[in-house]
């Protein structure tokens, strides 16, 4: 179950205090409101996401923060009478209930207006009335208002709510000349015929209807507000092509994913240290053979000999023995756990075989690239190699470990487990468990003679992958937010360790969702929740040397599921929301691209793209009917990428059941 009190709390410290909302009364009536009981039962659990969200009759609740900055703008004191215009679903006049003496909601939807008041009531805000009606002409039988808060933008402020509004009193508005992009204004009357105004911001509301607003029949959209929008203010004027304009200008028609050609383009990335290549969703066919084909390239011409990708150490080390020849050990087969067609797909079948074709062409063992996993869920496995490794060579360390480990072997096979297990304090010595038996490993390093030398990299590797999940599980079930950052961190510490092993020259490509290639610096990840990810990691510590190429689509379909440990399924992409970064690729008019965003290259575009506009990220989980709220977060592209490569129109990768491909060893690579 949700822990609602907690996440009100997370968002009155990162959306609301972190970006400057000092009221201590108004943090306060935030705080003591419940956002859950105003949206519809099945988006509550995006009830304290940093954005609006759907009610009933195509309109939404407020951004959290946006209520808090009218709010704060309008200075409502505990004897104050306010006005609100649009009562939507009663969240916001159920927070000024806790500020003023006394709240007036109009609404002009009849369906919304009785919920509302329902609402309201059986929550116990008494002091707050919605009424129906057009909400541009006020409510002049009970004026004058000491504040008018109107949460819908018009072309100007009626001049029906300025003569409300008491002598001092102040009204807080979107205005502007365009129904969904507004400046949020604040109206102070200063005397019969004297007002003084001041803008607050750029904003984007739904219109708002009446005799002296907008017409009806304009179509209402999501509000959302500018999280970021601080950024905007540094950005200086900007040339006014259109954007999908200067985007087909820019753009580079990719080749077939086929054609050798296709890999050639990312040759001005050959030289950098690490090539991150990104993904839009988990299961998308175009995106692993654009990252094979890449890959190839990097492989065969620039010497790149570390495969890196968003999965299991374990899983990866199997497939890793297979396409360089090793020796490798039984056990299940690879990338068993959900979701299983993220790499048991026919896509990435077909690069290791040409991966282990590359590798046996080789001259020299040295000379044959490896593929890793990054990740670390995989507990169990990973003991499991701890302790063969172990029993090999020092069965006396091998008794130790299992001592050790001997506290997480109730929950190392289901890690959900944990969640209590995690509650006793006996538990909490596994983190010195785990710590003192990679402390061990890595002290033997210096012990081993040069041909065991590889074998124990894999050792600690799965050593310090068992304590880095120990401290995952323990924030994840603690309910910590630092779990993602703990995880992203692990997946750079591999990354690094696999770079330190194979020396100075060393480089590797990563396959990775965008999420965590991007640079989470420039993102609502980074700038709101106080995420990082394993591209900001790169990007800071090998700058220029880090390239970070992020990939995207309009439409199509996708292998995804509905729930986590769901069941497979193919589902349709809707095309993307119309104020995203994809909805302007695809206004582009081209089908397929690369689009260099390093500054320099294409810099009237570069300007105009550092505005942070909303994103799309589908992973495992697609819920369309959720679409904008569980899968847009907004970025900056040119910030968050070095290059990004577009398909207008993509289909789901191809899944592999437990047979093996026809002509093949049964050992191929899944069947291991």
């Amino acid at each position: 179950m949700a822990d609602f009190a907690r996440a009100r709390e997370r968002m009155l410290a990162r959306q609301i205090e972190g970006r400057g909302i000092a009221d201590r009364r108004l943090l306060d009536a935030m705080r003591a409101v419940p956002r859950e009981a105003f949206v519809p039962e099945d988006m509550r659990e995006f009830a304290y996401e940093d954005g609006p969200l759907p009610i009933a009759a195509g309109q939404t609740v407020s951004q959290p923060y946006i209520v808090a900055l009218m709010l704060e703008a309008a200075e409502i004191g505990p004897d104050d009478r306010v006005l609100e215009i649009g009562a939507g679903s009663g969240y916001a006049a159920a927070v000024m209930s806790r500020l003023a003496g006394s709240v007036l909601a109009i609404e002009r939807h009849r369906v919304l207006a009785e919920e509302a008041r329902g609402r309201l009531a059986r929550l116990g805000y008494d002091n707050a009335t919605v009424r129906e009606g057009d909400g541009t002409l006020g409510a002049p039988e009970d004026a004058p208002f000491d504040a008018i808060v109107a949460a819908a933008g018009g072309p100007s402020v009626p001049d029906t709510l300025r003569r409300q509004l008491r002598l001092g009193g102040r009204l807080v508005m979107p205005v502007g000349s365009r129904e969904h992009a507004q400046t949020l204004v604040k109206v102070v009357r200063l005397g019969e015929d004297a007002f003084a105004e001041e803008s607050l911001g750029p904003v984007s509301f739904v219109p708002l209807i009446g005799a002296h607003g907008w017409s009806d029949g304009i179509a209402a959209e999501p509000s959302r507000a500018e999280p970021m929008q601080a950024r905007r203010a540094r950005r200086g004027p900007v040339p006014a092509a259109p954007l999908p304009e200067l985007i087909r200008e820019a753009a580079e028609p990719l080749p077939n994913l086929d054609d050798p050609a296709f890999g050639r383009l990312i040759d001005r990335f050959g030289r950098s240290r690490v090539v991150l290549l990104g993904e839009a969703t988990h299961g998308t066919s175009e995106f692993y053979r654009a990252r094979a084909a890449i890959t190839r390239r990097l492989v065969e011409a620039h010497g790149f000999r570390i495969v890196a990708v968003e999965a299991d150490w374990p899983d990866a080390a199997t497939v890793d023995a297979y396409v360089r020849g090793r020796p490798r050990r039984g056990g299940p087969a690879p990338f068993g756990r959900f979701p299983t067609w993220m790499w048991r797909n026919a896509e990435v079948r077909d690069f290791l075989g040409w991966l282990r074709e590359h590798n046996f062409a080789m001259p020299e063992a040295s000379l044959r690239a490896g593929f890793y996993g990054l990740d670390l869920y995989s507990l169990s496995a990973s003991i499991e190699a701890v302790l063969a490794y172990l029993d090999e060579h020092d069965s006396e360390a091998a008794r130790v470990a299992r001592e050790r480990y001997g506290c997480l072997t109730r929950w190392q096979h289901d890690p959900s487990t944990y969640g209590r297990a995690a509650l006793s304090a006996g538990y909490a010595l596994c983190e010195e468990a785990v710590v003192a038996a990679l402390r061990d490993l890595l002290a033997r390093r210096l012990e081993e003679a040069e041909a065991a030398r590889e074998a124990l990299f894999d050792a600690t590797q799965n050593a310090r992958l068992i304590a880095a999940a120990e401290h995952y599980y323990r924030a994840m079930y603690y309910g910590s937010d630092e779990s993602w950052n703990l995880r992203d961190r692990h997946m750079f510490e591999t990354l690094r360790n696999l770079l330190d092993a194979g020396g100075t020259e060393a480089r590797a490509v990563v396959w990775a969702h965008n999420s965590h290639i991007g640079n989470a610096a420039a993102t609502e990840m980074g700038v709101v929740r106080d995420e990082i990810n394993l591209g900001q990691c790169c990007r800071e510590h090998f700058g220029r040397d880090a390239a970070l190429i992020g990939f995207g689509t309009d439409r199509g379909t996708v292998a995804a599921a509905s729930d986590w440990d769901g069941i497979l399924e193919i589902k349709r992409v809707r095309p993307a929301l119309r104020d995203s970064f994809e909805a302007l690729c695809r206004e582009s008019g081209e089908p397929s691209f690369l689009l260099d965003l390093r500054a320099g290259r294409h810099e009237a575009l570069r300007r105009r793209l550092l505005d942070p506009r909303l994103q799309r990220f589908i992973g495992v989980i697609y819920r369309p009917e959720t679409e904008r709220w569980s899968h847009y977060l907004e970025a900056s592209a040119p910030e968050q990428f070095d290059a990004w490569i577009w398909f207008a129109e993509t289909r789901a990768v191809t899944p592999l059941g437990p047979e093996t491909r026809a002509g093949t060893p049964e050992t191929f690579p899944f069947g291991l």
